[in-house]
């Protein structure tokens, strides 16, 4: 087996986004005011954030659930790349963090599109297909408490619709997936989530290295 290793240096990163990074002056903004508050590492990556925009507009996604808001820059990236009739509800249960997402999304002019929850996600998930959302969503995007991905994936299947997307963050947790020597509590949830989800004969997928590492699913 050949191993193709690519070392993204910070000159190399940056390049990088120089290159391919098209942000909007919004996200930028939520982006460089995010890096200033103390959970800031908790923020997407901007490559990948344009990259789930990307594959929105690609699929004609029109029904967004996310799951975990933080100060809201990826659900504003979502909700700016679907159609005029999208919609996104964005599930949060910090209410810190909800303020300051609605404070951006009513400055981007997209209180429309954005219906918040602010409850505990799992609660939020069984309240949706109570309902009637099963099958109802096009892109799920689960970007949340780590120790639960494994619930959240579960219970978001059933709102999924078949041929469906969901997208997961930080699938490779900082690298510490792949090293023997690290085993805390969710490091050891993270290496079996992932290896759940690969034996999983629901879904199809794809685990990217962009960012902290996004695996792609589709809902068979």
């Amino acid at each position: 087996m050949t191993i193709q290793t690519l070392n993204l240096t910070p000159p190399l990163y940056e390049y990088l986004l120089s290159v391919s990074l098209k942000e909007a002056s919004i996200l930028k903004e939520i982006r460089e005011k995010s890096s200033t508050h103390p959970l800031g590492k908790m923020q997407i990556a901007p490559e990948q954030a344009q990259f789930i925009s990307l594959l929105i507009k690609l699929l004609g996604v029109k029904k967004i659930l996310e799951i975990g808001v933080f100060l809201g820059y990826s659900s504003t990236a979502m909700a700016l790349a679907l159609p005029e009739d999208g919609q996104l509800i964005a599930c949060e249960n910090n209410p810190e963090f909800a303020e300051i997402a609605r404070q951006h999304w009513q400055k981007a002019s997209l209180e429309d599109k954005i219906i918040l929850r602010l409850d505990s996600a799992l609660d939020t998930l069984e309240a949706l297909k109570e309902e009637g959302y099963n099958e109802e969503f096009d892109l799920i995007f689960i970007d949340a408490d780590k120790s639960n991905y494994y619930n959240y994936y579960e219970k978001s299947l059933d709102l999924l619709r078949k041929g469906g997307l969901m997208i997961i963050d930080n699938v490779l947790w900082h690298g510490r997936v792949a090293n023997p020597e690290i085993n805390d509590n969710r490091t050891k949830r993270m290496r079996e989530f992932n290896r759940r989800l690969f034996e999983d004969e629901r879904i199809e997928l794809s685990l990217l290295p962009i960012g902290d590492g996004l695996t792609l699913v589709r809902k068979i």
